[in-house]
């Protein structure tokens, strides 16, 4: 027998199914050519060899092949055990079994769910797409915008023994908004390539153009799921591809739930005899807020209705609230002090 699957695999020839899993997932995991680029010939051999062992054993016609025949039988050269296997007739009487090698990196992404795990091109000879998962390059964030999902997504899928296709895990990307386009909506563009099967069932790339409506009142944290964008493959179900808002800092305004919270600079005569607040709210208007209460330290004007929309009750916002920064003089002269202190002991 010129090559042992059962040894490459390091099983017995007894092995089940999910010692062949057990096996194939911790071998490939090891020698994946992406986790040795400095030994990447060697790794892409073995990884070959373990890959072309698995496909062989874990099915149960080309196993019972090999065991008889060995690696001469998978190759049409005896004939199998019984008849009507797939392949061609020799003229003998006898149906030939011929064993078609499949990429290994087919093999891999059907158990795993995923290309590459360590981040890597995966390109072992079938690899479908320019990016780590397979997916095309592009679109509005410079890079693979399925990069996470290859680096962290989905591992372990071959552990699974029904036979109900399993659902590749959600691919999450960061969507990040201004608090501008939070208090008034907006719409966002985002282009993404992927990979479908064609008629024929042959991986195309694709690209698609997602329209992404951001109601107003969002907030950092809310999910946007577009579902089974991800990459077709074989025997599983595509990811989600699911964006996640996130709140850009401003320069003005802090968002508190649904309140907005700016501070303003005042000197203190201003705090004491009363100040006029100038601002300019997000959607462009000019408020005029008088306070006429002495202002310390810790007061807060409130404005009602003047903070970010409540997405459930669109009707509804939430409030403005004013904090202030009183600077304080440094030094006194001798008059001002008497003088501050018959005012204010009167």
């Amino acid at each position: 027998m010129a090559v042992d699957y059962y040894k490459i695999l390091q099983v017995d020839r007894n092995a089940k199914e999910d010692d062949l899993k057990k096996a194939y997932r911790k071998l490939a995991m090891k020698w994946h050519p992406d986790k040795n680029p400095n030994n990447k010939k060697e790794a892409e051999a073995k990884f070959k060899q373990i890959s072309e062992a698995y496909d062989v054993l874990s099915d149960p016609q080309k196993r019972a092949v090999y065991d008889q025949y060995g690696e001469e039988g998978l190759k049409g050269q005896v004939p199998p055990p019984g008849a009507g296997y797939p392949g061609g007739s020799d003229g003998s009487g006898f149906t030939s079994f011929r064993f078609n090698t499949r990429s290994a990196d087919d093999i891999f992404s059907e158990f795993f769910g995923f290309t590459s795990p360590f981040g890597g091109q995966g390109d072992m000879g079938g690899s479908r797409g320019g990016g780590p998962s397979g997916f095309g390059r592009g679109g509005m964030f410079g890079d693979d915008i399925f990069h996470q999902f290859a680096r962290g997504g989905g591992g372990g899928g071959g552990a699974e023994t029904s036979s109900m296709p399993r659902k590749a895990a959600a691919i999450e990307r960061s969507l990040p908004c201004s608090l501008e386009d939070l208090y008034r909506g907006t719409t966002k563009k985002m282009k993404i390539s992927r990979d479908v099967a064609d008629a024929s069932g042959r991986p195309t790339t694709v690209e698609e153009i997602l329209t992404i409506d951001i109601k107003p009142g969002w907030k950092k944290g809310t999910k946007i799921t577009y579902p089974e964008k991800g990459n077709e493959h074989r025997g599983i179900i595509p990811s989600d591809l699911v964006f996640i808002i996130d709140e850009k800092p401003h320069s003005v305004f802090k968002r508190e739930g649904n309140d907005l919270v700016i501070t303003q600079k005042i000197s203190l005569v201003e705090s004491l005899t009363g100040y006029t607040a100038q601002i300019t709210t997000l959607d462009g208007r000019t408020l005029t807020v008088p306070v006429s209460s002495v202002i310390s330290p810790s007061y807060e004007e409130v404005v009602k209705g003047e903070g970010m929309p409540i997405p459930k009750e669109p009707s509804k916002k939430g409030n403005l609230r004013i904090k202030f920064n009183i600077k304080f003089p440094t030094r006194l002269t001798p008059e001002q002090k008497s003088g501050i202190k018959r005012l204010l002991s009167s």
